[in-house]
């Protein structure tokens, strides 16, 4: 079957490489689409994420239909449609066109939704689900989400609305950004432009001048410390990037500050795969309800390494505006 793998230089290649063989709680997805995260390009150039490399096939997310099952394996049937993440689940990456998963990751795709739309949902879903559950908030409490329409972004944003939160500041770029959280139900003076001046000033303004109880961060580096800058004494910082730099770690440990870590690879580690599931059945209830709505996406291409490359470097310069890149298989 053909893929795109990582050579022992770290390069990506194209190349056709045997269909995996199931093991007794795996099932065959033939894939019809995946989506890319920066966690892609990352563990190419990054010596941190690269620990996490446990294939040469890169891609953490797919739907696709069941084409077969491993002997034990009975929660699903052939022909069912499906979505999952995937790679340091339990598998390899959807850089190619069949994957051979743990059922107990595996969830049905929303019905009402397509292969693409399903496809852009598990990684930063699942991430945006930990991260809004795990910081417990209170009706009264505040937050900023910064890098609010990225992927996670998004997400945290509906699901921040849907439990009915209303204390949201959050960061965006451009204008068509703004435009994208005002139509996700956010006000005016909620979305602030991470390029004015006073940065700092301008967001505390935003939550009538009191510092925030909650920051999630999904930029790190210099917005990592202005979060640190306007989050309160003993406020609890959400570290979803592992980017927060020096002097944001510094102010945070002279407020008292909880940093809470968000990692979906953690689940993995002693193989609770449960939590992918779980995690992805809740969410699509919350779609299927009306609650939330599926990301909004972007078709790159078909499988090929001129496609990966692309995505690669769209992720690399920032430049998805809000959309879930997605590769078609």
């Amino acid at each position: 079957m053909k893929a795109i793998t990582l050579n022992k230089n770290f390069q990506l290649e194209d190349a056709v490489i045997e269909k995996p063989i199931l093991k007794d709680h795996e099932i065959l997805i033939q894939i019809k689409a995946s989506g890319f995260n920066p966690i892609d390009y990352q563990m190419i150039e990054n010596e941190l994420e690269r620990k996490l490399l446990k294939s040469p096939i890169l891609g953490r997310e797919l739907s696709g239909i069941v084409v077969e099952k491993g002997s034990c394996a009975h929660q699903f049937n052939i022909g069912d449609e499906v979505y999952c993440g995937s790679g340091s689940m339990g598998s390899s990456g959807t850089y190619t066109e069949y994957i051979a998963v743990p059922e107990d990751i595996v969830a049905f795709k929303p019905k009402s939704l397509s292969f693409e739309q399903a496809a852009a949902i598990p990684s930063a879903g699942l991430t945006a689900l930990q991260t809004v559950n795990r910081l417990k908030l209170s009706d009264n409490d505040s937050v900023l989400v910064t890098g609010a329409t990225g992927g996670v972004g998004s997400f945290v944003i509906k699901f921040l609305l849907a439990n009915q939160f209303r204390k949201i500041t959050a960061t965006v770029g451009s204008e068509e950004n703004r435009q994208i959280l005002l139509g996700l139900g956010l006000k005016s003076d909620q979305v602030i432009n991470y390029k004015e001046d006073n940065l700092a000033t301008k967001l505390l303004k935003a939550n009538n001048d009191h510092p925030f109880d909650f920051g999630i961060d999904l930029v790190g580096n210099y917005m990592s410390e202005i979060t640190a800058e306007v989050l309160k004494i003993n406020g609890t910082y959400a570290d979803v990037t592992a980017l927060i730099s020096k002097d944001a770690h510094e102010i945070l440990f002279n407020k008292g500050a909880v940093i809470m870590n968000i990692s979906n690879y953690s689940y993995s580690m002693n193989k609770d795969y449960q939590y992918y599931k779980r995690g992805l059945e809740n969410i699509s209830k919350l779609i299927e309800n009306g609650m939330i709505s599926p990301p909004n996406y972007k078709i790159i291409g078909n499988l090929s390494l001129d496609t990966v490359l692309k995505a690669h470097s769209i992720l690399k310069n920032n430049q998805t505006q809000g959309h879930k890149l997605i590769m078609k298989h």
